[in-house]
């Protein structure tokens, strides 16, 4: 049977205590090693300075200078010894200090002062050659009376003539060291035990917090979470940005840079990854108020940034009650907007089709009338006159001050489509658009979303409480200046409610479902004027019984600088044929 892998927890758990007792037991042994040294110092340099005292004192140097000059033999000295002043002095100092002896000696190592009497007048066990020769030293032997740190120092003559007449030897017990040692360790290990006890408790309580933040995985299944998650990152179509509840960028995926910018990545605050405005506004705002839940914000956001259309989503993110941040997502709408566009602009073409074919089938039947009744010359007037007028112009009056084949098209469109809807489209008198448009995308947005806008409101008019509309109506004047575009939008709707008129470019207020394909809203719009330096504006809010609301657009830069065009202020199509009375 397979033994059960220990958890890593457990073995970092492991791995810490082996690594916290091997750093105590190193240091508990670094640190006796240390004491032992320190203590035979220390218990030596007594042994030196009791040496000493006993060295200068006058008795015993007296003494020991007449034993140095007496010749006789040492054994018949030995009851003398015993009795004489240097024993006497000797012992006094070993008593006074607790060293385990004080052994005085005469120039030729014949002991003059022991412990043991029997030891008196013979040479010492010892080399005294050191304190002889005028010298001192400290160390650790092993004499008659067993293992000691001693020192031994010289004996001079009184006279002052710096001759040595013998020596001093002072030792302290070794187990005297080794009792002071063993009650320092004593305290040494106490320490270290609490060492071990706090470092095991930290180690405790650091293995609970890992299997607390890890949630209790391997290694192995982290990194499996990891590629996973690196995996489904790169695998979704839109972009993920990850910011934590300090306001700072903890995961982004690739599709988040390219679509937010090359600044967006993990460590990074929203200032310092230049995040566009409105979702650094949103975040902050959601980071503020984010409450432990997952529900997203009501509205997405809708973001013009680098020429790109995104729509955005902000949710907060927690577990338990542990606020863990906001995830935004964000999904590129420019294709779509684009086809959207597109699809409008074909439905409405489809509309004056259908149209023109009505009226192209009424012409042929007059032509048809003609010459079955042999009216020939007739007949080829009529088609003569055909042929000079078009069917495009007889949608549109005042088309021809415009340029661009792009927006002629387009208003072309606009028109069949406003004519299906019974609401007259007019080009303003003022309208002078003679260079070409250099971003039909940004144009065709705004013109058409305020257009959408303006055929809703004339529409809507007829069931207000007004009374029924007779004429609906919607005026576009198109003006240039100096590779700036005007937009002016004008309709006989009911105008702007005052409760909208404050909020009316804010995200959230919008006539139209995102997804429709009837228009992105004002706020995209204002966003999509501002991305070229321009911006939009309700010049006039309406709703005062004689029109509707007149929206005003500046898109800088989208013309082809042509030189020394001009136009007039922006304001209503001056020449338009309703009175300046009715436009206000």
């Amino acid at each position: 049977m397979r033994r059960p892998r220990l958890r890593f927890t457990g073995q970092l758990l492991l791995l810490q205590l082996a690594v916290v007792t091997a750093v105590v037991g190193l240091g508990f042994s670094l640190f006796g090693t240390l004491l032992d040294r320190q203590l035979s110092t220390e218990y030596g340099q007594r042994a030196l300075a009791v040496a000493r005292s006993t060295a200068e004192n006058p008795v015993v140097r007296d003494a020991v200078a007449r034993w140095a000059a007496d010749d006789r033999a040492a054994p018949e000295t030995g009851t003398e010894l015993a009795t004489g002043a240097v024993q006497q002095q000797a012992e006094a100092v070993r008593g006074r200090t607790g060293a385990l002896f004080v052994v005085v000696t005469d120039d030729r190592g014949i002991r003059l002062a022991h412990p043991d009497p029997t030891q008196l007048g013979r040479p010492v066990s010892t080399d005294p050659s050191v304190p002889l020769a005028g010298g001192e030293e400290v160390v650790e032997q092993r004499g008659t009376l067993g293992e000691s740190a001693r020192a031994k120092v010289p004996v001079f003559a009184p006279d002052g003539s710096g001759v040595v007449v013998g020596a001093v030897s002072v030792g302290i017990d070794a187990d005297v060291l080794a009792s002071a040692l063993r009650a320092d360790l004593l305290i040494a290990a106490g320490y270290a035990a609490a060492a071990l006890g706090l470092g095991t408790v930290a180690s405790v309580l650091l293995g609970r917090r890992l299997r607390r933040l890890t949630l209790g995985l391997e290694p192995e299944e982290m990194a499996g979470l990891v590629s996973e998650h690196e995996a489904v990152l790169g695998g979704i179509a839109g972009a993920v940005v990850a910011v934590d509840a300090t306001g700072r960028i903890t995961v982004a995926n690739d599709e988040a840079r390219r679509l937010l910018g090359a600044r967006i990545g993990p460590g990074r605050t929203l200032d310092d990854a230049d995040v566009p405005a409105p979702l650094r506004h949103a975040i902050s705002d959601r980071l503020r108020t984010a409450a432990p839940t997952t529900a997203p914000i009501d509205q997405p956001l809708l973001v013009v940034t680098g020429g790109r259309v995104l729509v955005c989503s902000v949710r907060p993110v927690s577990r338990g009650a542990r606020d863990l941040g906001v995830v935004l997502s964000a999904r590129d709408r420019t294709e779509i907007e684009s086809l959207t566009r597109q699809l409008d602009a074909v439905q409405t073409m489809s509309s004056a089709l259908r149209a023109q074919r009505h009226e192209f089938a009424n012409r042929l039947h007059v032509v048809h009338g003609l010459i079955a009744a042999g009216r020939s010359v007739e007949a080829d007037e009529y088609v003569r006159t055909l042929l000079g007028s078009g069917p495009l112009g007889t949608l549109l009056d005042g088309l021809e001050a415009v340029r661009d084949p792009s927006v002629q098209a387009f208003l072309s469109a606009k028109a069949a489509h406003f004519r299906e809807r019974a609401v007259d489209l007019r080009i303003g008198a003022q309208t002078w658009l003679p260079e070409l448009v250099t971003d039909p995308v940004a144009v065709t947005t705004v013109l058409g979303n305020l257009l959408d806008n303006a055929i809703d409101a004339a529409v809507d008019a007829a069931t207000t409480e007004r009374g029924p509309v007779p004429d609906r109506w919607v005026d576009v004047e198109l003006l240039s200046d100096a590779g700036t575009l005007y937009v002016t939008v004008a309709d006989s709707g009911p105008g702007v409610p005052e409760a909208l008129r404050e909020r009316l470019f804010e995200p959230e207020v919008t006539g139209h479902p995102i997804g429709s394909g009837r228009g992105l809203g004002l706020s995209l719009v204002r966003q999509v004027a501002r991305a070229t330096g321009g911006d939009v504006w309700l010049a006039e809010p309406g709703g005062d019984g004689s029109a509707g609301a007149v929206f005003v657009a500046r898109l800088p830069g989208v013309l082809a600088s042509r030189g020394g065009a001009t136009a007039g202020p922006v304001g209503r199509p001056a020449g338009s044929p309703q009175t300046e009375a009715s436009w206000r």
